[in-house]
């Protein structure tokens, strides 16, 4: 395993750079991109830097995955940037891989906030020993519809500014309402909510620790079959697990499968203990009903239980939680060490 650093933390007023290495805002969603910069400025008193790629034109960032990369390369760089910020995720974000020098990365660590297609760079980052944080995007939990969840914005405040996160407490609600972003009108209401009816705690009993490795289960996928930025798999012994998967809202029969491939390679084994997202359950192109939904979630549970219970049975597993494609969320620091402890239920970012 990698000698970790967690980059330094941002003071209030410093610069942050905004960028674009996996998508970016489609034309017609401005609104929700400048409410984002708005909100970053207002509620957390930090100053956005525009890099290139953020307001490129998706079209152009699909083609130019080089100029992707340069932007994270030359915002790491700049010794006035005290962090970088993704718009969002994405889907082709592992063309960008190629591109990056390690030694730019490694020489200049700075803490960098996205989810989803960023789980690609979040791992490169961790096979350089560079700790960053999963969430905190700008088109997402910075320009949340209504107003930001007074849930992310703790804990962002705490991943932004704090040396760490510390305990990890539960969110009372819950939402995975895909944001209309053909209406300007839509960013002034709050998308429906569900309440959280708490974390699902299964595996083993005893309390563990370790560093994070993972992040979204479709990029995970992909990045196994690709197999070429993977960590060598003894350097994940004793790390944690984090996993959820994205508003496609997968099979759980197929999440099933995949987990149980990786079961059968014996990588399963490897890690003390596992953090699941809660499960979105509808998206863009889906909105389905409630009991559906319901349903949904329990067979996504069931699905990633039964399968580390085979081949894991003494890690600790705790779903539900407050990371992914469900809001309110805490950014989870990949490469950063997490304490799980099964007897008080009870997560801790030391």
């Amino acid at each position: 395993m990698p000698d970790f650093v967690t980059p330094p933390p941002v003071e209030p007023g410093d610069r942050v750079a905004l960028v674009a290495p996996a998508s970016t805002n489609p034309e017609f969603a401005n609104h929700v991109y400048e409410l984002g910069l708005q909100r970053m400025r207002e509620v957390f008193d930090l100053d956005p830097v525009e890099y290139p790629t953020a307001t490129a034109d998706p079209e152009y960032l699909a083609e130019n995955p080089e100029a992707r990369a340069e932007d994270v390369m030359n915002a790491f760089r700049d010794p006035e940037i005290s962090a970088v910020i993704a718009n969002i995720g994405g889907h082709d974000q592992i063309t960008i891989l190629p591109h990056l020098d390690p030694d730019v990365l490694r020489e200049h660590p700075t803490r960098f906030y996205g989810w989803s297609d960023n789980t690609n760079l979040a791992l490169y980052l961790w096979n350089r020993g560079i700790v960053s944080y999963y969430g905190g995007s700008t088109l997402t939990e910075y320009a949340m519809d209504g107003a930001m969840f007074d849930y992310t914005v703790d804990h962002l405040s705490r991943a932004l500014f704090d040396d760490a996160i510390g305990e990890w407490t539960e969110a009372d609600v819950f939402t995975d309402e895909a944001g209309d972003w053909e209406d300007p009108d839509a960013i002034q209401e709050r998308r429906e909510l569900e309440e959280h009816d708490g974390r699902t705690w299964a595996g083993g009993d005893d309390p563990v620790s370790g560093r994070i490795w993972g992040g979204c289960y479709e990029v995970l996928v992909e990045q196994f079959l690709a197999h070429r930025y993977l960590p060598d798999e003894r350097d994940l012994d004793g790390a944690i697990l984090a996993l959820e998967t994205a508003e496609g809202v997968p099979d759980p029969e197929y999440v099933q499968a995949n987990l149980r491939a990786l079961g059968e390679r014996g990588l399963l084994a490897r890690f003390d203990g596992v953090l699941v997202g809660r499960p979105a359950a509808r998206s863009h192109v889906e909105e389905n009903p409630p009991e559906w939904r319901a349903d949904y979630r329990e067979r996504q549970r069931d699905a990633i239980t039964d399968v580390l219970e085979t081949y894991n049975p003494d890690a600790p597993v705790v779903l539900d939680c407050e990371f992914g494609h469900t809001y309110p969320t805490c950014p989870i620091p990949i490469g950063g060490e997490v304490e799980i402890d099964p007897r008080e239920e009870s997560i801790r970012f030391p």
